[in-house]
C-alpha cells in the first residue's frame, strides 16, 4: 500500500469511527506496520496544515482524531444545535487538577492537597474516562494509583501532559519573598 493511498484510507477510518482511534488500531485495520502507519498519519498531517480545511487531524497522546476546525465550529454548533456538554463541578476541577499535576496520585494525596474526602469526585472522573488507575503505590494498604488518560487530553485540548500551564507560585513564597530582615549576630 502506497502513503498516500494508506493516508487517504486512515481519515476515511478516522471520519467514519468519529471517536479517536490509536496508531496500532489503523495499523491492524490497514495490515501495515506501525512504522508505516505512522509515515501515512505524517503525510495526511502535512495535506491538512498545507491547505485550509474545516476539518483537522489532531492527535491526543497516542490517539488520532479528525475534529472541525476552531474557526467553523460556531456554524456547526448553530446548525446541529448540539445539548452542552455536562461541564465538570468544582470539586471535581480540584481533584483532576491534584492528579494531573501530581501522577501517579492516591486519594490521600488528593485529600491531603484539598482537605476534604474526593470518593465521589474520583469516581465521577473515573466515569467520565478522564483518569485511570495505573497501578498500587508500594506502601501500607497499598493505595490505588490514578493518573490522566488521553481523554483527559482530548477534553482539554492538549496533545500532551506536558503542556498544562505551571503552577503559579504558593502566596506565602511570594508574599514572604525579600520581606524578611536578615538576622544580625
Amino acid at each position: 500500500m502506497q502513503p498516500n493511498e494508506a493516508a487517504h484510507a486512515i481519515e476515511a477510518i478516522l471520519f467514519v469511527a468519529g471517536d479517536a482511534i490509536t496508531l496500532p488500531e489503523l495499523a491492524l485495520a490497514l495490515e501495515i506496520t506501525e512504522i508505516e502507519a505512522a509515515s501515512a498519519v505524517e503525510f495526511l498531517q502535512k495535506e491538512y496544515e498545507s491547505q485550509t480545511r474545516g476539518i483537522a487531524l489532531k492527535r491526543y497522546g497516542d490517539h488520532l482524531r479528525l475534529e472541525t476546525c476552531a474557526e467553523y465550529a460556531p456554524y456547526v454548533e448553530r446548525m446541529l444545535q448540539p445539548v452542552q456538554r455536562q461541564s465538570l463541578s468544582q470539586a471535581a476541577m480540584e481533584t483532576l487538577a491534584v492528579i494531573a499535576y501530581r501522577q501517579p496520585a492516591t486519594k490521600g494525596m488528593v485529600e491531603q492537597v484539598r482537605g476534604v474526602k474526593c470518593d465521589y469526585s474520583v469516581q465521577s472522573l473515573l466515569h467520565k474516562g478522564l483518569i485511570q488507575e495505573v497501578g498500587r503505590r508500594e506502601s501500607l494498604g497499598r493505595p490505588i494509583l490514578y493518573a490522566t488518560t488521553d481523554r483527559f487530553l482530548e477534553h482539554f485540548g492538549i496533545a500532551d501532559i506536558r503542556e498544562l500551564p505551571p503552577l503559579p507560585e504558593p502566596e506565602e513564597a511570594k508574599e514572604g519573598a525579600g520581606d524578611e530582615e536578615p538576622l544580625v549576630p
